[in-house]
């Protein structure tokens, strides 16, 4: 009899396997529901960067949670010159960005808790190679490439925003 439970046991754990593999597979492979851009709605408040050319608005869409951050701007083939991406940390921390399954060529700001630019970087597309700020950071903003010098947004930039403010005041840096 304990056999038999034994083996009943064996199989159940053997099918439970194939179920969580068959899961990752789905949340990971290309062709399949991944592989289609995340959407996420556009924050009604625009994030307007303090430049030394004037202020410059951006519609964006917020990626606040740990699926969002995941998925960010993957797979999307367009994005307007006035649009972008804010990620948004729980706390200050060292973070890292690549562009695996991302084909648009990005610029990556690297945003303080108090809202200034602490680096901006660029991504390749689909490079696996980590782009990642010296210093910890609050906030990520992801722009179309070349964006960020057009607009003449600089390290020691003041990015504003809603969400920007909240959080800055919710966990003071």
């Amino acid at each position: 009899m304990n056999r038999r439970r034994f083996l009943l046991a064996g199989a159940i754990g053997a099918a439970t396997a194939a179920a969580v593999v068959a899961l990752s597979l789905t949340w990971t492979s290309p062709g399949l529901a991944e592989s289609q851009p995340m959407a996420l709605p556009q924050d009604p408040d625009p994030l307007v960067a303090v430049t030394a050319k004037g202020d410059v608005s951006f519609r964006i869409e917020v990626a606040d949670e740990p699926a969002e951050r995941s998925m960010g701007l993957m797979f999307r083939k367009d994005l307007a010159d006035d649009q972008g991406m804010l990620f948004v940390f729980d706390q200050t921390q060292p973070v890292g960005f690549w562009m695996k399954n991302t084909p648009l060529p990005l610029d990556l700001l690297f945003i303080g808790e108090d809202g200034k630019v602490r680096d901006i970087q660029q991504g390749e597309p689909f490079s696996e190679a980590v782009i990642a700020p010296d210093e910890p950071v609050r906030f990520v903003l992801e722009l179309k490439a070349g964006t960020a010098e057009k607009a003449g947004i600089k390290d020691g930039d003041q990015l504003k925003h809603r969400v920007i403010a909240e959080s800055g005041a919710a966990n003071p840096g």
